[in-house]
């Protein structure tokens, strides 16, 4: 069977510059990976063709070969291509390792491939996360706090190191201080860590007596923590630097406290306003009336209670809510009234009411009247 032209294999046009070769080579790669096409017979086949022609096409002088003599440029000894492996496997491999550097490189830290890559490299300590509880006054004032946090520090006896004093790590035999290691399967290049230095790149001949040869050891620290005003529940704060130490000298990670905001019994919080539920007599929200109210910062409030005041009725007083946690800003405090029903009544209490409710008229229970002749048509219509 005829071989197809190379540049209809990747889909592009005859002249077509290496970046687009290279991106129409990836999504053909990813398009007919056998992994990906396990129901279709031809993708493995269809796959080995593609990588064929991104072989021959991404390479300048193969390129120019094959632009000016075809598929014959490589046939009968006239070039090193896709026939000098068998199968075209170790191309292959090669091809696809490219578009998967290109990939992936970046996210593995770009060290790939380069002798020496984990020699001395900085191995960064793990990031820490401490989950801080305060309470609402707490954030609405802010506050600076003591936190003891257990965690690796570097080694005082070999200064991180991880070596007896004087001695020095060696390079490492298995990767020769690559600090990864490649085993070829089938198809593919996989790239591991080093299992003996653990991607070092160097061993520890003399590891500290103290560490073990891992350079940090375990201890409990005291910070001191600023909790800005305004802070909710989910509010992040790093500390830079107060994580994990590093392997041998690495850097240290950072230290994110998680605070979490505990529930209030007097207030409801909604972003920077606070709500507060004021329970109030039936006969103050019936003839009005003052009531007094807390508010977050430990003082006292005087609010009117309007004539005639019904359950769920809210009264605003400014700039008693939260402060905004960046920037300039006070949230609001409402008030929401409840109207309490006197119990356990005595009889002459109860001789009260009732005289009370013989005199009211409609106009006196304008809510209730009104729902009530909405029921009555209701049922109206549902008898007509």
């Amino acid at each position: 069977m005829a071989k197809r032209d190379y540049y209809e294999v990747l889909g592009v046009a005859k002249g077509a510059g290496a970046d687009e070769i290279k991106k129409a080579y990836r999504k053909k790669a990813k398009e007919l990976h056998p992994d990906r096409n396990a129901d279709n017979p031809d993708a493995e086949a269809q796959f080995k063709e593609a990588n064929e022609a991104y072989d021959v096409l991404k390479d300048a002088d193969k390129k120019a070969a094959y632009d000016r003599f075809g598929h014959a440029a490589f046939d009968g000894g006239m070039g090193g291509g896709p026939r000098a492996n068998a199968g075209g496997q170790g191309d292959f491999a090669s091809a696809f390792s490219d578009v998967f550097e290109d990939l992936f490189g970046d996210f593995m830290g770009g060290q790939r491939g380069r002798p020496g890559a984990g020699r001395n490299r900085a191995s960064r300590g793990s990031d820490l996360r401490y989950n801080l509880k305060i309470s609402l006054e707490e954030a609405h004032s802010g506050l600076t706090k003591q936190i003891t946090v257990p965690a690796s520090v570097a080694c005082d006896s070999c200064d991180g190191t991880g070596s007896e004093a004087g001695a020095e790590p060696t390079t490492c035999p298995t990767c020769s201080g690559m600090g990864k290691v490649r085993a070829q399967q089938g198809f593919f290049t996989v790239e591991r860590t080093c299992p003996t230095c653990s991607g070092m790149g160097q061993i520890v001949k003399n590891p500290c007596r103290t560490c073990g040869g891992a350079g940090r050891t375990e201890k409990e620290r005291a910070l001191s923590v600023n909790i800005p005003a305004g802070v909710e529940t989910g509010t992040r704060i790093r500390l830079s630097g107060e994580g994990e130490a590093g392997l041998r000298g690495g850097p240290q990670g950072d230290l994110y406290i998680f605070v979490e905001v505990a529930d209030h019994p007097l207030f409801q919080r909604d972003g920077m306003d606070l709500f507060c539920r004021v329970p109030v007599s039936m006969v103050s929200a019936a003839l009005g009336g003052e009531i007094e109210v807390p508010t977050i910062d430990g003082g006292r409030s005087r609010v009117k209670v309007p004539e005639g005041s019904q359950s769920g009725r809210q009264m605003r007083l400014r700039s008693k809510g939260m402060p905004a946690l960046r920037g300039p800003g006070v949230g609001d405090m409402y008030i929401e009234l409840q109207i309490e029903t006197p119990v356990n009544l005595t009889s002459e209490q109860r001789d009260l009411l009732k005289q009370l409710d013989e005199s009211l008229a409609k106009s006196n229970n304008p809510n209730a009247s009104g729902f009530f002749d909405k029921v009555k048509t209701f049922w109206d219509s549902i008898k007509d």
